[in-house]
């Protein structure tokens, strides 16, 4: 039996599920890609092998074993891609949350199904009805809950909006001591560079007041200035429209003062080293060619708390 906890993106992690490369499916069709970048590196036929997606979530791997961190892989089914488990499962408090996401991917969930056949019965809990959520838009963060949505009409017309606002709904009803407290984002099917696919494309909290941002990738100026206040000036680090399309606010915290990083970004590791954060650098460019990465790739299951 797994007890679930995650009340926040920092406190020291215990246990995981790391996303797997394994029999990813190779070069997608084009009607099977469902986001700019990947098509952008299809296109320009640089989309990443599966031996360097492997080596790096092998590298990233090490790093959280080094930790003394309890990894998990998802069951491998044959060409699928099984690399981004953010998405496919969200941990909020002591439940998990099945979500109901793209029709694309809903064979991505059966890889966790282990996980969650070892949960109390009464903390999973399924997303139904018009509610579409993802989870890299969703973030808990003490006794917030900060969510990345679109309003109808991008979700109706872009297929990298992912979370709706019935999704809001869902989550503002079934974790009502949560303050639910929600983002509008840019959506682009086109262009990498004006796209926030998720929430962590152009936002993260790091360590206990920190966060980094990309006020571009909100639609609206009064939830950046929200997003600010909140974290107070002084402890955000915003980042550059090429900066989100390498995805830096998509690092991964392994506690308060350790983040994993890719090892390119050297301007944001810098300024997590200025911090007093451990840096914990590996490679991580080929993956994000897919628009996803250190957080993308995981799907933690309990932090500790005191």
């Amino acid at each position: 039996m797994i007890a679930l906890k995650v009340f926040d993106e920092f406190s020291p992690l215990l246990e995981v599920v790391l996303g797997t490369s394994e029999s990813f499916g190779g070069i997608p069709k084009m009607e099977d890609i469902y986001d700019p970048k990947t098509l952008l590196n299809v296109n320009k036929g640089t989309f990443p092998l599966e031996i360097a997606i492997r080596k790096e979530l092998n590298s990233f791997h090490n790093v959280l074993t080094r930790y003394d961190v309890e990894v998990h892989r998802p069951k491998v089914f044959k060409s699928v891609n099984q690399i981004f488990t953010r998405d496919i499962g969200i941990v909020i408090g002591d439940q998990f949350l099945l979500p109901q996401i793209l029709d694309k991917r809903s064979k991505e969930q059966k890889g966790i199904q282990f996980i969650m056949d070892q949960l109390d019965a009464r903390k999973l809990l399924k997303v139904g009805g018009s509610a579409r959520i993802e989870g890299g838009d969703v973030m808990p963060c003490g006794d917030h809950l900060f969510v990345g949505y679109s309003k109808k009409e991008d979700f109706d017309n872009h297929i990298v909006s992912r979370t709706n606002e019935s999704g809001v709904d869902f989550l503002i009803k079934h974790f009502p001591s949560w303050k639910v407290k929600s983002f509008e984002l840019k959506k682009s099917d086109n262009n990498p560079y004006e796209n926030a696919l998720h929430l962590d494309c152009c936002f993260q909290p790091i360590g206990k007041n920190k966060a980094l941002i990309h006020k571009a990738g909100f639609k609206n100026q009064s939830d950046t200035e929200w997003i600010i206040n909140f974290f107070k000036p002084e402890n955000i680090l915003e980042i550059n429209q090429k900066e989100m399309y390498d995805m830096n606010s998509n690092i991964f915290s392994i506690s308060p003062g350790v983040i994993v990083s890719e090892l390119k970004f050297e301007r944001l590791n810098q300024r997590l080293r200025d911090w007093e954060f451990i840096v914990e650098e590996i490679s991580f460019s080929e993956t994000a060619k897919m628009e996803g990465l250190l957080r993308c790739a995981t799907l933690p299951l309990r932090r500790r708390y005191a």
